[in-house]
């Protein structure tokens, strides 16, 4: 009896496993979202939207928020204005995004097509996507609404939006109705409260003659005056050192195009390699760029060592890891065998060896909001087999198991001129760099030390920025939203010290771990300046001795200063919330309670 029943739970398993493959292998992935009915789809499965991989929904139309693709005509005949149709356009687009974008589908071709598509109706999980536009009110048909009540009471949630035409090139924003909004290059619709504070009003469609500055015609939130300051370079070389920034007051939702320059210098990197490429990664989200880069690199014949970041139950924190893993043979996690403790703490390392020659490092994870900046991170590229060595001495402890107190201490890794710099490189937790050398720049410095930081619990060096700031040193500090609180934070301390500490208020995080001292030193790596980040992560932290990567940084900072409110100083923010700028539309889990957007109680109106 035992014997039937188990070949029976088996035979079922066997079938369930077959319809789980047949199903994965019929299935493709919907990238990108032009329009609700114009869909690119990953349809050979190289995560990489083609030129034939653009799909169009057959027999219904919808509106949308995408200017390039607004029919005044189809506006005409429902008998709405410009201004109600890019509205309803926009519930429309944020619709199909979430019912679309990142999910698995399958096609069915109707065997029609036009040089922009091909014709194709999509499911998603068995049900038609056509079908949800109709039942969600979107859809329309022979220029008519399909369910004339639903596209009603859609048409008065549109009204009630508050939406711009915002202008990345110029930083103007305009009202809908307004000309020069609509001929405007590098346009898109948004909110008007989701528009950086610096962002300039169009004088010819918010003109307010008792308001002298037109930048405040229009109140975005709040009643401060911020100044309209462009961004200073955020990319610098000098010699063999390349610093890179990202600006996370711009960037209010992640991609997967790798259009920033963190990610185009890692890829310029991986396709300029020679023989290896060593890579420590925390986790790994699919930038298709990227991927596709790393999968060429191995089919030229390159050797890809990987190390990777897991918990004792076999899990890494970014979902994709996994399968990114899958695709190459020298792989190695920080399990340590029979040590769950030790397995625990994190492989919170991000850098990539070149050749043995080359090295990218810094704050930055290899995720979405990493690698299209859509978080402030610093990275740093530097050209020098020494430098390089040490790293590669660092990655070869690891990818033969010895992680986190297991390593032994570098050797040979201070005082390394390359160029016009001076660095040392320290790895945790054996250097205890963060104790040591970085407490000591603080004790000699003597006119700032300004800091941006994702977290702030280490007691020494918390403790030697208040002896600084007490002997007149200028002192700022910039801390992402989601650490002001914590168990640990050393936050109320420093700002009851009398240091200014200011807490962002963007959508993305403060994810840099630098400090930039007196335009001569800068402190950069993935180390938290925390108890975990010295004493139990692997990490790495660098001190670059280089005046003009330091000034470049100490500018960035003081721009992210300026566009940051002062009420800030005084106030935290809720990371995810009204009044963290796009933090409710950029389908991210800000605060990392498992609700995202409007499913968090702090976004709902």
């Amino acid at each position: 009896m035992k014997e039937r029943l188990t070949s029976t739970i088996l035979t079922l398993l066997f079938i369930l496993f077959g319809l789980y493959l047949y199903y994965i292998n019929n299935t493709q992935r919907a990238l990108n979202v032009v329009t609700p009915t114009i869909i690119q789809i990953d349809s050979n499965k190289n995560n990489i939207i083609d030129e034939n991989e653009t799909y169009c929904i057959p027999d219904i139309q919808t509106f949308s928020a995408n200017l390039t693709k607004y029919s005044e005509e189809l506006s005409n005949k429902i008998g709405l204005s410009f201004e109600q149709s890019i509205s309803i356009g926009y519930l429309a687009d944020d619709f199909a995004r979430s019912t679309l974008e990142g999910k698995e589908v399958k096609l069915e071709l109707t065997g029609d097509e036009t040089p922009e598509c091909k014709y194709a109706q999509v499911f998603i999980e068995d049900k038609s996507y056509g079908e949800l536009l109709r039942e969600s009110g979107f859809a329309i048909k022979d220029n008519k609404p399909v369910s004339p009540d639903k596209f009603s009471k859609l048409k008065a949630a549109a009204e009630k939006l508050n939406l711009v035409i915002m202008n990345h090139h110029s930083s103007k924003y305009h009202t809908l109705d307004c000309k020069y909004g609509r001929a405007a290059h590098d346009a898109v619709v948004i909110l008007l409260k989701e528009v950086p504070k610096d962002t300039r009003p169009c004088k010819f469609c918010h003109v307010d003659k008792h308001v002298k500055n037109p930048i405040h015609a229009v109140k975005i939130s709040g009643n401060e005056e911020i100044p309209n300051v462009p961004p200073p370079p955020n990319i610098v070389t000098d010699g063999n050192l390349q610093l890179i920034l990202t600006d996370f007051t711009r960037i209010l939702k992640p991609d997967r195009n790798c259009s920033h320059a963190v990610c185009k210098e890692f890829v310029k990197s991986i396709n300029s390699a020679q023989t290896s490429i060593d890579i420590a990664a925390y986790g790994w989200a699919t930038i298709p760029a990227v991927n596709k880069a790393l999968e060429d690199a191995q089919a030229r014949g390159l050797k890809i060592r990987i190390v990777y970041d897991t918990n004792s139950h076999h899990e890494n924190y970014y979902t994709e890891t996994d399968d990114f893993l899958k695709k190459f043979d020298n792989t190695k996690s920080d399990e340590i065998a029979g040590n769950p403790k030790l397995t625990n703490m994190l492989m919170h390392n991000k850098f990539a060896i070149f050749d043995d020659k080359r090295v990218y490092t810094g704050s930055m994870n290899f995720s979405t909001t990493g690698f299209s900046g859509f978080n402030h991170n610093s990275v740093i590229i530097i050209n020098s087999a020494p430098v390089a060595q040490i790293y590669k001495a660092e990655f070869d402890k690891m990818y033969e198991g010895n992680f986190h107190t297991l390593k032994t201490k570098s050797s040979n890794n201070t005082n390394i001129q390359t160029g016009n710099s001076t660095l040392s490189v320290y790895f945790s937790p054996q250097d205890k760099g963060h104790s040591t050398e970085v407490a000591k720049l603080i004790r000699e410095s003597k006119r700032y030390i300004y800091i941006p930081t994702f977290l702030f619990t280490h007691k020494i060096l918390k403790d030697e920025l208040i002896k600084a700031h007490n002997r007149g040193v200028d002192v700022k500090i910039i801390i992402d939203a989601t650490n002001t609180h914590g168990k640990h934070s050393v936050f109320k301390e420093l700002r009851n010290s009398g240091i200014p500490v200011k807490v962002e208020n963007y959508a993305g995080k403060m994810h840099a771990k630098s400090i930039i001292i007196d335009d001569e030193y800068l402190v950069i790596g993935s180390a938290n300046f925390s108890n975990s980040g010295e004493n139990k992560n692997d990490e790495n932290l660098l001190i670059i001795n280089n005046r003009k990567l330091t000034e470049v940084y100490r500018d960035y900072f003081k721009y992210f200063w300026i566009r940051i409110p002062d009420k800030y100083l005084k106030y935290t923010i809720k990371a995810e919330s009204r009044d963290s700028i796009g933090s409710c539309y950029d389908g991210v889990d800000n605060n990392f309670d498992g609700k995202i957007d409007n499913a968090d109680g702090n976004c709902k109106k």
